[in-house]
């Protein structure tokens, strides 16, 4: 009788494991297929983004080239897992990485990688604080041309001192002190 109990245990087990081992296999497959699915996207999002970048890019700097590559670890290794090197070459120099750009290039190269992923995919609102702050006066017109077309697909919220950049916008929100120590919110809604 004991014999039975313990056949029956283990025939019960044997199933579990068998179901378990199943599972997991079709886990396994499950997993690759979403990992193949998941690389094919990134890829394709990725080049789309590399083709704004560039694009953006050569109208932010009105020449040059930049591109994102992907720096893997190993040979034929998984694009989930590489990381990626922003290459720029503003006009009239050469081809470096965007860590030995000054600041108002890095912000414009910067401005443009957001800018391209805002082509691939936009949202419904963004915040830009003080993106503008390391521009100067040619560079802030380039960057409110690419923000105007942008503007047709996402509300941009600009938080900004430039004076440039304020004259663009379409509504503005400002805080002043009339009296020490009393905040009052001040808006304007500008018409053209």
């Amino acid at each position: 009788e004991e014999y039975r109990e313990l056949e029956e245990r283990l025939g019960f087990l044997q199933t579990q494991h068998a179901d378990l081992v199943g599972s997991m296999k079709d886990m396994e497959t499950a997993l690759r297929g979403m990992t193949r699915t998941a690389q094919a996207r990134f890829r394709d999002a990725f080049e789309a983004i590399n083709g704004h970048f560039s694009e953006i890019f050569s109208r932010l700097f009105e020449g040059g080239r930049a591109e994102l590559k992907l720096v893997e670890a190993e040979e034929g290794g998984d694009p989930l897992e590489a990381g990626v090197d922003l290459m720029a070459q503003p006009r009239g120099k050469r081809l470096q990485s965007v860590t030995l750009l000054s600041g108002g290039e890095k912000a414009l190269t910067g401005l443009a990688l957001l800018f391209a992923i805002f082509y691939y995919r936009p949202s419904p609102f963004c915040v830009l604080d003080e993106v503008d702050a390391p521009l100067d006066d040619a560079n802030i017109h380039r960057f409110l041309r690419v923000l105007r077309e942008l503007c047709r697909h996402t509300q941009f919220i600009v938080i900004t001192h430039n004076r440039k950049t304020m004259e663009a916008a379409d509504l503005l929100y400002g805080i002043t002190m009339d009296e020490p120590g009393l905040s009052c919110l001040v808006s304007v809604k500008l018409t053209y």
